[in-house]
């Protein structure tokens, strides 16, 4: 079988979209189907072919920037978003251009940034923004009774937006959370109040942009800032006098490994490979390069640089591990799809669409401070 490494070396564009309108491609979610849905700063949502990245249709109904998409893991065609309006909705990827088939609410002060469901796809987890600069929340839903009230929030753990909930892929009880507030949270709901259910609380040193859980069984955290910080913790150590952090880095552009002549401007997010065991961390200049790294605790190590493909900063980029092929989607409006050697049907490279007025949306959109918080275990 094809070790990973080659996969991602032998990497070439494939396929490349052509959108009539500009916009900002901001994340991305697999549907096994054959579908891939792409959330966009025009406030709607694409669903393309995942071999030809046609697209097959889209949604509207959103009135706020989308933060998070997720297919429903045991009814695959409903796919969730949410938005900064403070909704959550549902869609049935069966009947694009539909309206939403499930809304969910909260408090009507509540705008949300951040958003996952639970792999038991029993709970519903949306974070929201800084409310009346004090508090911040994590909102949680029945996702069998939409339309119903939350089954409560939490209101301690940060202070600032919550930029990723990422629930356990394995333990349907097991949350993640990072802020800006530069805080790192793991969660276990079933112990029932916030404070019993607060496992261990990690600084991240300035704003967490990110978090995916890694590792064997999944019991390792991988934490991204906005200023490109990288810290890879244990969690398996928790009970033990071990240090949490296997490896820690306040700016991975002073270190990243990069072909000659290129360079790290910033980082896109990470993914853990479990076919092939390793953790997978994307950055990108701003030229529209891309750089494939793996992180381990030894740090970071080069497996593939990208280029030729977008024309200004990717905001987002899913791994197909059955196909062995990578989706990446950036401010230049561009969806690519890159496989082993792939050979794209057009060579011609679409221009950055960021001088369209359609794309005023923030290219990092929070704020940056530095904190100091201690670890609490």
């Amino acid at each position: 079988m094809e070790v990973l490494e080659d996969k991602l070396r032998s990497l070439s564009i494939a396929r490349r979209s052509h959108p009539e309108k500009p916009t900002y491609l901001l994340g991305m979610a697999q549907q096994p189907e054959g579908v891939l849905a792409v959330s966009c700063s025009n406030m709607s949502i694409h669903l393309h072919n995942k071999e030809t990245l046609k697209l097959q249709g889209e949604y509207r109904g959103h009135g706020g920037p989308l933060c998070a998409l997720a297919f429903a893991h045991a009814s695959p065609h409903l796919l969730y978003s949410a938005s900064a309006d403070g909704t959550v909705r549902a869609w049935d990827a069966r009947l694009p251009g539909s309206k939403s088939a499930q809304l969910f609410r909260s408090d009507s002060s509540h705008s949300f940034c951040s958003f996952d469901l639970s792999c038991g796809n029993v709970l519903l987890c949306a974070g929201t923004e800084q409310v009346d600069k004090a508090d911040s929340f994590l909102v949680f839903w029945d996702a069998r009774k939409p339309g119903e009230s939350p089954l409560g929030v939490y209101s301690e753990s940060h202070s600032d937006d919550i930029t990723q909930v990422r629930f356990h892929p394995r333990d349907k009880d097991r949350m993640a959370s990072c802020a800006t507030d530069g805080l790192v949270n793991v969660f276990d709901l079933s112990r029932g109040s916030e404070d019993e259910a607060l496992l261990a609380t990690f600084n991240g040193d300035s704003c967490a942009s990110s978090v995916c859980w890694c590792g064997d069984d999944y019991r390792r955290l991988l934490c991204l800032s906005q200023d490109e910080g990288l810290h890879l913790w244990d969690l398996s150590r928790l009970d033990t006098e071990q240090p949490l952090a296997v490896f820690s880095c306040r700016d991975v552009r002073s270190l990243a490994p990069t072909a000659p002549g290129r360079r790290l401007d910033y980082t896109v997010g990470g993914a853990w490979l479990e076919d092939a065991g390793k953790l997978l961390v994307v950055g990108g200049d701003n030229a529209g390069g891309l750089h494939l790294m793996e992180c381990d605790d030894g740090g970071l190590r080069l497996l593939k640089s990208l280029h030729g493909g977008h024309a200004s900063t990717v905001r987002c980029f899913l791994w197909d591990a059955v196909a062995g092929a990578l989706f990446t989607g950036g401010e230049d409006a561009q969806l690519l799809l890159w496989k082993p050697g792939g050979a794209e049907l057009t060579s011609v490279k679409k221009e950055s669409m960021k001088s369209c007025s359609a794309l005023k949306v923030k290219s990092r959109p929070h704020r940056k401070h530095y904190y100091n918080a201690s670890v609490q275990r």
